[in-house]
C-alpha cells in the first residue's frame, strides 16, 4: 500500500470496530442508512451477522480483535482487496473491564486487557487506517475515536477504565497533527450514558463520587450515532474535534 492508488468506488467505506452491539452496531446501521459501504469489526461472527443483518445496504463483517496486530493487519487488509480505499475509521471498540474493584485489588491482567482494546487497539487501527489513506487517490480519510466522559472526569474504582480514555484524548490530538499534511481529519466523540446492554446498570443504580448508589439517565443509542454521521459527513475541510453527547441529566457537570 505504499504506492498512490486511483481505484474507483460507489460510495463511501467505512470501517466500525465493536460493530456487534451497543454503540458500533447502532453507528453501523446509520452510516448504512446514509448510503455508506461499512466494515464490520468485532470479536463474534454471529453478533457482527446480526449487525449487517439489521442494515440496509453494503455490509462487510469481519472477525477481528483489535488488541491484536494480526488481526488488525487483516482486517485492513481485506478493506484494502474489497473496495481498494478507506474514507472513515469509527474506532469504537472497547471494555470497561471488572466493575466495583478497589484499585489495590485490580489484577494485572484486568489493567492489561482493557489498556490493550481501548487504547493500543485504537492505537493500531489508526496506524492502519492511516497507511491505507495516505496511499490511495485522492488522498485522505477521516478517523472517529470514541472517547468517553470519562476522559474529563473519572467514576470511583475505574482507574484502567478512565486512564485509557484520558490517553485517547492525546491520541487524538497527535493523530490531527500527523494527518494534518495527507487530508487525514480525526475527532472525538466523548459519550455519557448511551442506551446499551454495557451501561443497563445506570438504570439499577451505579456508584457515585460520594458513595452512594443512585440511578442515572440514559440517552438512546440513535442519538449517538446520529452524532457520529454528522461528524463523518462533514467535508475532510471541517472537523469536529471534539464532542460532548451525554443523558441530560447525568451527573457529570458540576457536582453532580
Amino acid at each position: 500500500m505504499n504506492a498512490m492508488r486511483n481505484i474507483n468506488t460507489k460510495g463511501r467505506i467505512a470501517v466500525v470496530t465493536g460493530a456487534g452491539s451497543g454503540i458500533g452496531r447502532a453507528v453501523a446501521k446509520a452510516l448504512s442508512g446514509a448510503g455508506w459501504s461499512v466494515v464490520l469489526a468485532g470479536r463474534h461472527p454471529e453478533k457482527l451477522t446480526e449487525t449487517a443483518d439489521a442494515m440496509e445496504g453494503d455490509a462487510l463483517p469481519v472477525r477481528t480483535d483489535v488488541s491484536k496486530p494480526e488481526d488488525v493487519d487483516a482486517l485492513f487488509a481485506a478493506v484494502d482487496e474489497r473496495y481498494g480505499r478507506l474514507d472513515l475509521l469509527f474506532n469504537n471498540a472497547g471494555t470497561f473491564g471488572p466493575g466495583g474493584v478497589p484499585l489495590e485489588d485490580l489484577p494485572y491482567s484486568a489493567w492489561r486487557k482493557v489498556v490493550d482494546t481501548n487504547l493500543t487497539g485504537t492505537f493500531l487501527c489508526a496506524q492502519a487506517a492511516f497507511r491505507l489513506m495516505k496511499s490511495q487517490d485522492p488522498r485522505g480519510g477521516r478517523i472517529i475515536n470514541n472517547g468517553s466522559v470519562s476522559a474529563h472526569a473519572p467514576r470511583p474504582d475505574s482507574i484502567a477504565y478512565t486512564a485509557t480514555k484520558h490517553g485517547m484524548t492525546g491520541l487524538t490530538k497527535s493523530l490531527s497533527l500527523d494527518g494534518r499534511p495527507y487530508r487525514i481529519a480525526c475527532g472525538q466523540i466523548d459519550i455519557g450514558n448511551a442506551a446499551t446492554d454495557m451501561t443497563e446498570r445506570m438504570r439499577r443504580g451505579v456508584m457515585q463520587a460520594n458513595g452512594e448508589l443512585a440511578v442515572e439517565p440514559v440517552m438512546d443509542v440513535a442519538d449517538v450515532a446520529t452524532t457520529v454521521l454528522h461528524m463523518a459527513e462533514l467535508p475532510l475541510e471541517a472537523n469536529v474535534q471534539f464532542a460532548t453527547v451525554l443523558a441530560t441529566g447525568m451527573p457529570f457537570v458540576g457536582r453532580g
